[in-house]
């Protein structure tokens, strides 16, 4: 099967740069998968996409060196089967709060014995190769969403689940709910997020999460995330295209607001 590079990246103790994609663009897609990063996450949730995107999204991204992941909009075992068998390599599935949440997605992502996953893999094999059934189980990743303050109460219980294999904190959901806003300072979410970080490094699960900027996604990989997003497609579109529009625009005019949340997650 065609290696997860996630995975090879992770053993080797390596940051993984993971994009993101919200705009339904295959052209857009390939694009950011032969721009360096490792991974390429298609955001069903959020994004401003469909199924149909996606599968022409991931076909794009298998055409360059990244590995294809896709955010599910919710915990629905039939969608997360259909995008595995598109050829996602990862599902990071939001608001997982529970080990009995985190137990239903690792079931929907394993075929039996280790799971509940339906044979059907269609572009699996195209993708991943003849072996794809035989080795899906140890190359796709299963990446619950920690983004609530009732998981943060639950992350050991949740990280006990056999099959996980990352976590992905969501800091402006957990800012939301912790401090009352997206802006900055959030200590209260902050203070989560080092918990949440400490407790999937001591069993050896590597946690991923979603920044407004590469500066911040550099100072998340020092904090000690070893998955880290540098923000989504429209925000670095948007910001290039502000950045422009300073250089040439006159200098009377004001420059335009900034979202508090960055098109973060």
């Amino acid at each position: 099967m065609r290696p997860n590079q996630i995975r090879t990246r992770l053993k080797a103790g390596k940051t993984v740069v993971n994009g993101w994609l919200s705009i339904g663009s295959s052209y857009s897609a390939e694009g950011v998968g032969h721009s360096g990063v490792h991974s390429v996450t298609v955001d069903l949730q959020h994004g401003m996409l469909d199924f149909s995107d996606a599968l022409t999204m991931m076909q794009a991204i298998s055409s360059t060196p990244a590995t294809p992941l896709v955010r599910v909009p919710s915990l629905d075992a039939a969608k997360i089967m259909h995008l595995l068998d598109a050829g996602a390599y990862g599902i990071i599935c939001p608001m997982i709060s529970t080990p009995e949440q985190a137990a239903e997605l690792v079931a929907a992502c394993r075929y039996a014995p280790n799971g509940k996953r339906s044979f059907g893999p269609s572009r699996g094999f195209l993708y991943g190769g003849s072996d794809y059934v035989a080795t899906a189980d140890e190359t796709i990743m299963v990446i619950p969403m920690i983004e609530t303050a009732e998981a943060v109460r639950r992350i050991d219980e949740i990280l006990d689940v056999g099959g996980i294999d990352m976590v992905y904190v969501g800091p402006n959901d957990l800012a939301f709910e912790l401090d009352g806003h997206v802006g900055y300072p959030r200590p209260k979410s902050e203070t989560a997020l080092g918990e949440v970080l400490k407790a999937a490094n001591s069993r050896g699960i590597p946690a991923g999460i979603f920044c407004g900027s590469a500066e911040e996604a550099r100072d998340r990989a020092t904090q000690g995330f070893q998955l880290v997003t540098p923000a989504n497609d429209f925000a670095h579109l948007t910001r290039s295209m502000k950045d422009a529009v300073r250089v040439l625009a006159d200098d009377t005019l004001a420059p335009p607001a900034q979202a508090v949340a960055k098109h973060g997650y």
